[in-house]
């Protein structure tokens, strides 16, 4: 066993010299601490965020949405050849997925179409059949979900293509929509 050893009588001397005069440091009580307030949140910001959300869930069509959708029956992503189109109208690709969106209202729909195409693209279907319906309830019998959907479709970066589902397929009661690949992490 090793037994500390008795300090040399000469550098005790020369330690209490060096620190004759010094002010000891106070004690901290590390138990009390306290730590850091959290950053300041935009409050602001976020209000303004969720009314511009709220306001494209919920409020009226712009005059450009109105347009971009009167009488149109397909859509194709500016920069794509025709044939992704033409291909699609001929069903070239299998329907993956599909929903349908009957009974239910605007707000709904939107959301329960943003849920779909998300879980689809990250499922890798790119292939979908959306049926909202004719309209044949809807007061007018006006197809509001037939054209608020291809507007929604239509702001979507990862929708390529849409149009009409043939007759067998629910016709101009149903979009077959064509998705982005999502793109898979280099490794």
């Amino acid at each position: 066993m090793n037994q500390r050893q008795q300090p040399d009588p000469d550098d005790l001397a020369a330690f209490q010299a060096a620190i004759d005069g010094a002010t000891p440091l106070r004690p901290v009580d590390r138990l009390s601490f306290e730590p850091p307030k959290p950053s300041a949140r935009p409050r602001q910001s976020e209000l303004d965020e969720a009314a511009a959300i709220s306001e494209s869930l919920h409020g009226a069509l712009g005059i450009d949405d109105l347009l971009a959708i009167a009488d149109a029956d397909s859509f194709l992503r500016d920069g794509l050849p025709r044939s992704v189109l033409r291909d699609l109208r001929r069903g070239r690709w299998a329907i993956q997925n599909h929903i349908d969106l009957h009974g239910m209202n605007r707000h709904e729909a939107h959301e329960q179409v943003a849920i779909f195409l998300a879980e689809s693209q990250s499922e890798g279907k790119r292939c979908l059949r959306i049926v909202h319906g004719r309209g044949n309830g809807s007061p007018g019998r006006e197809g509001v979900l037939r054209q608020l959907v291809r507007s929604w479709l239509a702001r979507r970066k990862d929708v390529l293509a849409f149009c009409h589902a043939p007759p067998n397929d629910g016709g101009e009661g149903a979009l077959w929509v064509l998705l982005k690949a999502e793109r898979c992490a280099p490794r």
